[in-house]
């Protein structure tokens, strides 16, 4: 007969491991070239010695000569605070007893919550993976009329989110739930029965709870607003500073190897990924096909299928600003995890646990994290770059 402890044992043996896997690898790209450590973890902190520069003991001299100076290696601390990344499925207890007597029944009922939780905790990692770790998903660029907001991206938006309304530092006391996403229209509707509020232009939009909690992304690395970067100051450590092209351009061969070689040469980073947007991935298959070009086509871990640039893969992401290209030497990043996936357990050892004053049962799946790039000048940022199309959302007429 199903039970409980049968769906915990479920959780523990069978789906951990396959959910676990998932997330680490298949989804997103990007997340699946980092490499994963749980090295250099101190308690909730992650402190690390990054080198720069060479070591500073060599050079010629006469026969009788005095020998070189030594000059040791150049190193800084990086220090980042693991952050805490939750998950969530919920079962009834009617549900569950309605399973009681048909296995399979229950194997869906339990397939049907892991598949939701991968499908959440993918989108939001993704999405954390170009984020500044502020967790900011959107802002108001008008008030809200009837339960729509007009904001200036909705590609950190889905249907079902629940998020934090912020104006200035002062937080709404109700959360709102996203019903609908207008990606044409830059636009999304909530449920007004769930936050009853007004919503301001310039108002911005968190994961629920989330507001400064999130790893620090590229918009951390690129962030040229902030002098410090785990801890270190971009001003007295100007290696830390990124290579970053702005000004409106016509994507080409041409401009994307003016990074790669500006990085190889200049601070011996050898790119091996490239992410952009869809609308400017079209445009370079627009580029290529305007010379006749062929275009490779790449696989790479965890099934995905790109196009590259002289060899190296050039992957849409849908989190990446429409008008941008990152260049990335993924060999410099390090997710430092204290362990991976794991359930929440509470002092019985129990996964399940009943919530208080409800019919219902929540696990929570939890990981400590931070990502960490070793050498932040090796990597490359171009802004400005122009599309083909102008609504890359909008269906064209026939």
């Amino acid at each position: 007969m199903v039970s409980l402890q049968t769906a915990e044992n479920a959780l523990k043996t069978v789906y951990l491991d396959v959910v676990a896997n998932q997330l680490n690898v298949k989804s997103n790209p990007l997340l699946a070239r980092i490499k994963r450590s749980s090295k250099d973890v101190w308690g909730k902190e992650i402190r690390k010695l990054a080198p720069f520069g060479i070591n500073g003991g060599i050079g010629a001299g006469a026969e009788t000569g005095a020998l070189p100076t030594s000059s040791a290696n150049g190193y800084v601390q990086f220090v980042a605070e693991l952050k805490n990344l939750y998950g969530k499925i919920e079962l009834s207890d009617k549900s569950v007893r309605a399973s009681q007597s048909n296995i399979g029944a229950f194997v869906n009922l339990l397939s049907d919550e892991m598949e939701g939780l991968v499908k959440a905790s993918a989108f939001n990692l993704g999405r954390m993976l170009y984020g500044d770790g502020t967790g900011l998903l959107a802002t108001a660029t008008e008030a809200g009329v009837a339960g729509v907001v007009k904001c200036d991206k909705v590609n950190n938006l889905i249907e079902g989110m629940l998020i934090d309304v912020y104006t200035g530092s002062n937080k709404a006391t109700q959360t709102l739930k996203i019903t609908y996403v207008d990606r044409v229209n830059k636009t999304f509707t909530y449920d007004t029965n769930m936050f009853t509020g007004s919503i301001a232009k310039d108002d911005k939009f968190y994961v629920q709870g989330s507001k400064d909690f999130e790893i620090s992304g590229l918009g951390k690395i690129f962030d040229e607003t902030q002098d410090t970067i785990y801890g270190v100051s971009k001003t007295q450590f100007k290696w830390l500073k990124p290579y970053v092209s702005t000004g409106e351009k016509e994507i080409s061969d041409i401009l994307i190897q003016q990074a790669v070689d500006f990085l190889d040469m200049n601070n011996d980073s050898q790119i091996n990924f490239i992410a952009c947007s869809s609308a400017v991935r079209r445009a370079y298959q627009e580029y290529l096909g305007a010379f006749r070009r062929n275009v490779d086509i790449m696989e790479l871990e965890g099934g995905y299928k790109t196009i590259t640039h002289n060899g190296i893969p050039v992957v849409a992401d849908r989190f990446v600003d429409d008008d941008a290209m990152y260049l990335l030497n993924t060999n410099d990043f390090t997710l430092h995890e204290l362990c991976d996936w794991k359930w929440l357990e509470g002092e019985n050892g129990r996964i399940l646990q009943q919530n208080p004053g409800y019919p219902t049962y929540s696990a929570t799946l939890v990981k400590y994290a931070e990502l960490i790039c070793d050498k932040p000048c090796g990597q490359a940022m171009i802004k400005g770059i122009k599309s083909t199309v102008t609504n890359p959302f909008k269906p064209t007429s026939i």
